[in-house]
């Protein structure tokens, strides 16, 4: 997987975080690195975009709230935060996660933040997945046969 992927990724994952485990993690994890602000966090829209059926021509589905920031670690690795709704400590967090996995405490964050979260999300997915196959209905048609 190619860095900008890898990023991709790991943004995905703290924006797709529930608010209060991103930050039970980051507690854990221990004190936030000195930081300034290049966006402080800031709150806004953004229109989003869908296809009919995934291959179709893009149409505006409506807006969404959105709060979003930028930050420089002391060590010069630039974090950016964007996350769904009204969340500016969640934007901060996701920031400042974003700048540690930039640098040589990649492994540590990764491993004390990250992982837990996409393990619980993936756990998700698969529950829900079990739930939809609970109520799966197999419809089949008999032929009258002939003897």
């Amino acid at each position: 997987m190619t860095a900008e992927n890898q990023r991709r990724a790991w943004m995905s994952l703290l924006a797709k975080a529930p608010a209060d485990r991103l930050l039970a993690l980051w507690q854990e994890h221990g004190a936030a690195p000195a930081f300034h602000w290049l966006r402080a966090p800031e709150i806004g829209a953004t229109m989003v975009r869908g296809r009919l059926g995934g291959t179709g021509a893009p149409f505006n589905l409506g807006e969404m709230t959105l709060t979003r920031c930028a930050l420089q670690l002391e060590s010069g690795a630039v974090g950016h935060g964007y996350v769904q709704g009204r969340d500016k400590q969640k934007a901060e967090i996701a920031a400042l996660v974003d700048a540690m996995m930039q640098g040589p405490e990649a492994e540590a964050v990764e491993a004390a933040i990250l992982k837990p979260l996409g393990d619980e999300l993936a756990d998700a997915k698969t529950a829900r997945a079990e739930k939809a196959a609970a109520t799966k209905v197999d419809f089949f048609t008999m032929v009258r046969g002939e003897d």
